[in-house]
Parts: structure tokens; sequence; C-alpha cells
């Protein structure tokens, strides 16, 4: 009985091990620009990546001009 669990762990293992790797394949163009651009990228499924600019973090927040208006 434990070979063949030993066995489907294997067969398992190998099976993410080419998903990652099809996963990989598929976003390098983007995710060697991102790096290159300093952008965070984040894995958020298989071939989906959310890329976000950092300096995007650093903007000032809207002030307020008068009677409520925001510039």
């Amino acid at each position: 009985m434990f070979h063949g669990t030993a066995r489907l762990l294997v067969i398992k293992t190998r099976v993410i091990a080419l998903i990652e790797q099809a996963d990989r394949s598929l976003c390098l163009d983007q995710d060697w620009w991102a790096h290159r651009l300093s952008w965070t990228v984040t894995p958020i499924g298989f071939g989906a990546r959310l890329y976000r600019d950092p300096r995007f973090d650093s903007l000032p927040a809207p002030q307020e001009v008068e009677h409520g208006v925001t510039a």
C-alpha cells in the first residue's frame, strides 16, 4: 500500500513542477519587463500576474482646495 501512495506522491510532485514551469514560461517576457522597470510582480494564478509600480505608493494625497472640492 505504501508503494502506491509514494508513487502517487511522485507523480503529483512532477505534475506540479510541470505546471509551475509552464506558468513561468508563459509569463517570462512580462515578468522580465516588470522587473527591469522595478515593478512588483505577484503571481495570482496560472498565467496571471499582478504588476504594480511602487511609485504609486508615494503619490501625495489629494488636497481640498475650497468648498470641499478636491484637486
